[in-house]
């Protein structure tokens, strides 16, 4: 993967606007491949018992593949456009991350068709796997509404 340093702020990439925003930032990307940081705080909407909740988890899935979209996007100059979850699969949740942990998200797409992307996803903290799935992202092509 590439250590990227050139990124705008995650807000320009994302369809989604606080507090629903669940992605720090990019840490590494490469065109199939993006991983993506989350400080878990205590003003994320998704905390349930001071840990982030499951909904939450796949959330930040979600954002991570559209991180990595609107990331092409911007690259290429196109606007952002709005995803929508098809589907999820697989989902294994070994544990609920805490209040003060970092996670670092990895997706990797395996099969893009049309406007569908299958992907596999891993959720860690430090070296633990905290999170495993695959999800199928739909992309609309309706840009987002910078209003």
């Amino acid at each position: 993967m590439d250590n990227i340093t050139n990124v705008p702020p995650i807000l320009e990439l994302l369809p989604q606007r606080l507090p629903f925003v669940i992605v720090d930032r990019i840490v590494d990307f490469n065109e199939t491949t993006i991983t993506t940081e989350l400080l878990i705080k205590d003003n994320e909407i998704f905390i349930e018992d001071d840990k982030l909740s499951a909904t939450g988890l796949i959330e930040n899935i979600a954002q991570t593949c559209a991180t990595r979209i609107g990331y092409i996007n911007w690259l290429n100059n196109n606007a952002i456009n709005i995803g929508y979850i098809g589907a999820v699969h697989d989902l294994n949740i070994y544990r609920r991350p805490k209040l003060g942990e970092k996670i670092q998200t990895t997706i990797e797409s395996v099969v893009e068709i049309m406007n569908m992307t299958l992907v596999k996803a891993v959720v860690k903290c430090g070296d633990e796997t905290l999170v495993e799935a695959e999800m199928k992202i739909a992309v609309s092509n309706k840009p987002k509404n910078n209003k």
